[in-house]
This record gives structure tokens, sequence and C-alpha cells, in this order.
């Protein structure tokens, strides 16, 4: 990669662009007397956010402080670098040889320079680091824009790094990376980031990846990217179901993602994944069964099959004839019953398992709800993942066989199973599997991987989508000799 040697390969960050003071005041008079106020360290509000970005980022990451800071400081500084798994450096202006050999002896192999981001009051310290060929980035200069010269950068927020580094390294690369700008909620972020799926080090392949942030004006970041990757469902406030989710005028959106939807409106040559017209189907548990329909067409073999659950779209549980509907719909008790839009909104992941048809009558289950089959699969789920014309799985435990479910309705009116399916699910305690008389240790050679797979291609084709998930569980008739694979979708970028 041209210009390499150019990229930020460290990140230092001092503790005069971390550490805020703040003055306790005394109210008690005799307090005061001794002590009218008092020094107290604390980090500043942004710091944790940018730490969370630099700490899976592939750049070596560290904290550090001259010799004359006071004792608790050092303690905070010392805390934090341990809670991010980062170094801790002594940065001492009178002996910088000592400084910088220090430095290079804990990241030997950095590929890179090293920036140093400080505030203005350390002059003394940075002006002696920039002629050792380290960036110097100075916070908070005031009456200032971020921007950069021949030897410094200034920027004027603790969130402004990241890109500032995407701008540096951008620069010192030239067209041979492609930039990719995110936006997650955070502990989604933190679970692909740990993965180490969000570089901010340029990768082999060419990407580099930079946290987008609507904190900050995002024309300017927009401009520093080549591809938008999103999770637009965690910025949905609310879903019109009455209205079709076809259009983006059914979806409340937050004011930060309604601003990036108007961005991507205005600039069509700005790749998205995926555009958000293409993610509506999946927030209607509705849509996504008509459209699962679909899959009993794939070509099988032998006596595999695969195909959507059979469902029925309730608008009020006590609705008159619900007996005859479930029947000419093909459900059976036990089943299973969701709310229709599928995420997005409080409540949507509450969900229950239903035994009796009565109990219909009093269920919580948001409406307008889907009732779907309930599927014998001995505790076994397969989580697919497709990214683009890669598809990946992992096998995970799952709810139990119905006959377990009934016991676990904790008496003989088998009462309705209630939870949230992103928190717990109803399992047997100690192992999920222990149940299930069919259980057994689920391996990849169990699952039909070429007719999944081919599932797969066609639900891309048909959702138009680069990221989603899907799970499938199976079901074996042991009398008629035949396996039947279940399909239910997950939304683009789940983990």
């Amino acid at each position: 990669m041209a210009g390499v040697g150019g990229v930020v390969g460290g990140v230092i960050l001092d503790e005069s662009v971390l550490l805020a003071s703040q003055q306790l005041q005394y109210p008690d008079s005799s307090s005061s007397s001794s002590h009218s106020s008092s020094n107290c360290a604390s980090f500043q509000p942004d710091a944790h956010f940018l730490l969370r970005k630099l700490r899976y980022s592939n750049i070596p990451t560290g904290i550090s402080y001259g010799p004359g800071l006071e004792a608790h400081k050092v303690s905070i500084l010392k805390e934090v670098a341990t809670q991010y798994s980062i170094h801790c450096f002594i940065l001492d202006a009178s002996s910088i040889d000592d400084t910088t050999r220090e430095v290079m002896l804990a990241w030997s192999n950095i590929g890179g320079r090293i920036l140093y981001l400080v505030s203005n009051k350390k002059r003394d310290i940075y002006t002696k680091l920039s002629k050792c060929g380290w960036l110097i980035t100075i916070l908070n200069v005031e009456g200032s824009s971020a921007c950069e010269n021949s030897s410094m950068v200034y920027i004027n927020k603790l969130q402004e790094l990241p890109l500032t580094i995407c701008h540096i390294n951008r620069k010192a690369i030239g067209n041979s990376v492609v930039t990719v700008g995110y936006i997650m909620k955070p502990s989604r972020e933190e679970d692909f980031a740990k993965r180490g799926a969000f570089p901010m080090y340029p990768t082999q392949d060419g990407l580099m990846f930079v946290p987008l942030t609507f904190e900050l004006p995002l024309s300017p970041q927009l401009q520093e990217v080549d591809v938008v990757l999103h999770k637009a469902t965690d910025e949905i406030i609310s879903i019109d179901l009455n209205s079709s989710l076809q259009s983006s005028n059914t979806i409340t959106y937050s004011r930060g993602m309604q601003e990036l939807q108007r961005y991507m409106e205005h600039h069509l040559d700005l790749c998205v994944i995926d555009p958000l017209n293409c993610i509506y189907p999946v927030l209607d548990r509705l849509k996504i069964q008509q459209i699962l329909l679909g899959l009993e067409d794939l070509k099988t073999r032998g006596c595999h099959a695969i195909r959507g659950a059979n469902f029925l779209k309730v608008d009020d549980f006590n609705q008159a004839g619900l007996i005859q509907s479930l029947s000419e719909a093909k459900l059976a008790l036990p089943s299973i019953v969701k709310p229709q839009v599928a995420c997005g909104v409080a409540d949507s992941h509450s969900m229950a398992i239903v035994f009796r048809v009565e109990d219909f009558k009093d269920l919580t289950v948001p409406l307008p709800a889907i009732i779907q089959e309930y599927v014998d699969h001995s505790s076994t789920l397969y989580k697919f993942y497709v990214l683009g014309e890669k598809v990946y799985h992992a096998v995970k435990n799952s709810t139990p066989n119905a006959d377990t479910l009934m016991k676990l309705s904790g008496s003989k009116e088998l009462k309705p199973l209630v939870f949230d399916s992103l928190k717990s699910l109803p399992t047997t305690k100690g192992n999920p599997n222990s149940g299930d008389d069919n259980s057994s240790k689920a391996t990849d050679h169990c699952i039909d991987l070429e007719l999944v797979t081919s599932a797969a291609n066609w639900l891309m084709r048909k959702l138009e989508l680069t990221i989603f998930g899907f799970d499938v569980v199976e079901n074996q008739n042991r009398t008629m000799r035949t396996t039947v694979w279940f399909v239910t979708t997950r939304t683009s970028l789940s983990t």
C-alpha cells in the first residue's frame, strides 16, 4: 500500500485531554473554614466514547501523563488503561529520548506515525515530540475549527479524532483504500468491533472503517467515506402499520437518522449497505411470512424440504371464528405468537407460546400479531448470516420440543409461556436439551448446507439485501423419513 508510512500507526492520549478538573464546594460553614473548595479529577464525558472506538481499532493506543501528576489522577488513568487494555506511558519533557524509546519498545511493530493528542497547555513537550516525527494533534484551540498544517492538527472535540485519523490515513494512502463509515447503537458496535470487524488501520484488502456519530454534523463526516454501513432499525422511533411498509413514510427515525437519510437521497453516488427501502419488508413479520412462501418452489432433493412456518395474522385475539381461522391456516397448538412489527420498537420481541385456544383472549402480545406453528426442533437453532456472496452459520441452543414446553408451563392449565426473545427463551433448567427425547448434539453434517445456501441466495435476490440473517430449525418425521427445514428471517446486521 503506497504511503503507508504516513498513516496513523499508534495513538497516545495525554491526560490533559482526558481529565477534567471540577471544584467541589462545601456548603457547611464549618467545613468551609478549612476547605473553601477542593480539586477533584474526573474523566471528560467524551473520553470513554473515544476509548471505546480506539480499543478494537487495530491501532495501538496509550494514555500518557507527566512525572509530576498527582497520585490520585495517575490512579484514575491507570485504572482506565486497564479497563480498555491499553498502555500507560510517562512522557517527560526533560528526557524525550527515553520517552520515545519506551513507546517504541511497547509498540515494536508499529506501522506508521504516532498521533499524540494533547492540549495547547503542554507546548514544552509536544514541540519536542513533533521533531521526533510524532503527529501532534491539539485539542480545544479556542476559536479554531478542525484543520491541519504541515506539522500539527487541530480539533475541537474528542469525538472528532476518529474522523481525523481517517482523513490523515486517506491522505497518506490515496485512492487505494475504501473507507467505510458505520453507524449503529454502541452495544452492537462493540459486539462487532471486538471481533475485529471495524479496524481504523487500513487492512491488507484496502478497507478502513470510521465510526459516524450524530453528535457531530454529518455532512463533513460523510465526505470522508466511500461506503455507509448502517443499522437503521436501531434508530426507529415508531412504525405505522396502518399503511404499507413499502415506503419510508410509515417509519419515524431519530433526528440523526433522518439527517443521514436526506443526505443519502441527495448523494445517490454514495454506496449504502443496505438502502433503507430494502429493509422495510424485514420490519414486518407478515410481509416476511408471505415472502417465505416462495421457498417451497426451491428445488429439493431426496426427502429434504425447506419452507417458512404456517401463519395467521390477527388484529384481535377475541375475533369471531378464531378456531376456524387457525384450522384453515394449518395451525395446531401449541403455537407461537409474535407482534407483527419485527424490530425497532418497544415490545417487538414480546412473544408467547400458547397451548389452549381459550388463552388467546388474555394474551399480552402486542397487536396486530402473527400466530405461527410451533415446530419441534430438539432445542437446536441454526443461525445463518449472509454477507454478500458469503453464507456463514452458527449452532445455538433454542426452545425445547412441545412436550417439554408443556411441563414448563408449570400447571395443569397449561398457561401461556410469555417471554422476550432478546432476553431469554423458555428452556429447561441446566441443559436446554435435557427434556427432549429426540435431542442430540448438533453438528454441521446434520444440516443440508446446499439446500439452505440455495435458500439464502433466493432470499438475497428477493429482499435485495447485502447483509442479513435468518434462523433455521430442523423437524424430522421419523415415520415418513422426511426432514423439513423451517426459516424465519432477521434484520440486516444482526449479531
